[in-house]
């Protein structure tokens, strides 16, 4: 039969958190960067994006990681993330299902006890440590880019709500961070309703009084993302928070969030309340873990920086091949008001 796409994937779950990797059917794109390279696919092969991640052949509380050749002489292979409203430069659970899925299917040779793989982001480049055993990758670590704090306690005016105090943070994306409670929100799946509701009306209004961008890289730039957070407490040999992150078109981050931890952990260290090394025991909203820890201090142009690591596992779920037939009405894939709240378009 003939198909006009056809993709092969692998199904990977982080923490709860769906990011299938697209393994073939994709050819390289034009780029001196990983940056390039995604900014080249979201202005040029949109409908990839679209066809994987909308309905019916993908679903709103979902990611896909696209592999291709790096180009940073270190890297083993880059990575480009899509997500249903943006291609982040940096996400961390996709860095986790990315590796796994890479070692466990043989892409990169696995070592044990641990395999060092370098990924490049468009971000930059992400060194992954994988714990691995009897062909398992266990756990993986990664080294993400230097993250830092925009502001703390901004005062931000928002319809419904008065006024909410944010911090704002770069940690791979550019982060809104809210005190749960501040905002009468209690971090629990059956609220996840009123999460998604109240967190996407803070977040367009800070997108209204802030224009935050990477001194780095000022293409950078604008909050897309939002994390409320209960208060970090006593926890084992460091602290435990929990917190949850909201994913535009309006959803949940399944997993605890690798770069919302990461910010988290540049606000704690930016208050004087986590020390260099003292671990963060970060749980989701599905009752998921990832452990943070960071490795020292730098400077981002005029900001204090973190350098975080973050540890997780990942599980395959499946091996898809994706097609797509030349007469299907919906060649990018469709959306519906009820679960991504929006309009559908018709």
């Amino acid at each position: 039969m003939h198909f006009k796409r056809s993709f092969n994937t692998v199904g990977v779950h982080c923490a709860g958190e769906t990011c299938d990797v697209i393994v073939g059917g994709v050819r390289d794109v034009p780029g001196k960067t990983m940056y390039e390279k995604m900014m080249y696919m979201w202005n040029n092969h949109d409908e990839l994006r679209n066809l994987l991640l909308n309905e019916p052949r993908g679903c709103s509380a979902m990611c896909h990681n696209l592999l291709l050749p790096p180009c940073s002489p270190e890297a083993d292979i880059g990575f480009i993330i899509m997500e249903h409203e943006e291609y982040p430069p940096m996400s961390g659970a996709n860095t986790i299902a990315t590796a796994t899925c890479l070692l466990e299917t043989g892409i990169i040779p696995m070592q044990e006890p641990e395999t060092v793989v370098k990924l490049d982001a468009p971000a930059g480049l992400v060194t992954v440590y994988a714990e691995c055993s009897d062909g398992k990758c266990k756990s993986v670590r990664f080294h993400n880019v230097p993250a830092f704090v925009f502001a703390l306690d901004k005062d931000v005016s928002v319809p419904g709500l008065g006024t909410v105090k944010v911090d704002i943070v770069y940690s791979g994306m550019i982060f809104v961070l809210v005190d749960a409670a501040s905002v009468g929100i209690k971090i629990k799946s059956s609220n996840g309703a009123r999460i998604v509701e109240v967190g996407e009306r803070i977040k367009q209004a800070v997108a209204e009084q802030a224009d935050p961008s990477h001194p780095d890289n000022p293409a950078i730039r604008g909050v897309t993302i939002l994390e409320f957070t209960d208060p970090a407490v006593n926890h084992k040999d460091g602290k435990a928070a929990l917190n949850t992150v909201v994913v535009s078109p309006g959803r949940l981050d399944r997993s605890p969030c690798g770069t919302g931890t990461c910010a988290r952990l540049a606000v704690l260290h930016a208050r004087g309340q986590l020390a260099e090394d003292e671990p963060l025991y970060h749980y989701g909203i599905t009752g998921t873990q990832f452990i943070g820890r960071i490795h020292g201090t730098t400077k981002v142009g005029e900001y204090d920086a973190v350098y975080p690591s973050v540890t997780g596992s990942a599980w395959i779920t499946s091996f898809k091949q994706v097609v797509l037939d030349p007469t299907d009405p919906f060649p990018e894939g469709l959306r519906v008001g009820d679960v991504w709240k929006m309009d559908s378009g018709e």
